[in-house]
């Protein structure tokens, strides 16, 4: 992530000027790469969907002999393949393959749409798809794209349901399965999951003591209780060595309360 904003606005004192050059590289490489995080599903299925149309098209035409065709299909279902839930090889929904399958579907929706996809459809369902797959692209993310365009048939055929973990309960809860409701909650939980506020840890710049001691102090908003990971001390020594002063890390709990987490350098009267 690019440093906090104090960091640019108020570095340590008499930074040398390669100092301040990285930070600035750091920030906007940062910045050119954050709008990728949102879009990996609809990247990798834009090019999937468009290298498996054009080759086929290529093979109808006679361009491409059968042998080129065969390596090239069992290239790309190596790419597309999603391992089930129990499987060994299984590391979570792979991009590739909920792109392409995403992409295929609306280009079925629009030119073969069944009663069930002119339901959840209206507005695609019979039309152009080219044209459709162009809006798709162009004006949505992974987040909004799922939760616009998954369909209960890419659901049954990813044999998708949400699992509740709740960490104030001894036992998991199999929350949606495949009927109506069950969809619209799996397609609302699966977006979510490609929300980067959900992802990542919100922790903000809460205050800066100029006029003092010039100590730092970040504050970690949870997110359904989740904690920090245990590397956020480490990553606090990098932060003080960048600010120069004492840094300290608080969390905002859900009653409201502020428990101090970490500080940078420790003190053992106050931990």
């Amino acid at each position: 992530p690019p440093p906090p904003p104090s960091l640019r606005a108020h570095p340590a004192p008499a930074p040398e000027p390669w100092q301040r050059e990285i930070l600035r590289i750091v920030r906007k490489v940062s910045q050119y790469f954050y709008p990728q995080k949102q879009t990996q599903v609809m990247n990798e299925g834009w090019a999937t969907f468009w290298h498996y149309t054009i080759l086929n098209h290529l093979y109808d035409e006679g361009k491409v002999t059968e042998r080129f065709m065969l390596e090239f299909l069992h290239s790309h279902t190596n790419v597309v393949f999603q391992p089930p839930y129990n499987s060994p090889w299984y590391s979570g929904i792979n991009p590739y393959a909920l792109g392409f399958a995403m992409f295929q579907d609306i280009k079925r929706i629009c030119q073969s749409p069944t009663d069930e996809d002119k339901y959840w459809f209206p507005d695609i369902a019979g039309s152009d798809w080219l044209e459709t797959l162009h809006f798709a692209m162009r004006d949505f993310k992974d987040e909004s794209f799922i939760s616009q365009f998954l369909s209960p048939k890419v659901m049954r055929d990813f044999r998708f349901f949400t699992v509740l973990d709740d960490d104030r309960h001894n036992y998991l809860e199999i929350s949606a399965i495949h009927n109506e409701e069950g969809y619209r909650e799996i397609r609302s939980k699966l977006s979510s999951q490609y929300n980067l506020s959900n992802l990542e840890p919100n922790i903000q710049v809460w205050n800066v003591d100029l006029r003092g001691d010039r100590s730092l102090t970040l504050r970690y908003i949870p997110h359904n209780r989740a904690p920090l990971d245990k590397g956020r001390k480490e990553v606090l020594k990098h932060v003080h060595r960048l600010w120069g002063f004492d840094v300290m890390l608080e969390q905002q709990n859900e009653d409201g309360s502020v428990e101090l987490l970490e500080r940078c350098p420790p003190r053992m009267n106050m931990l």
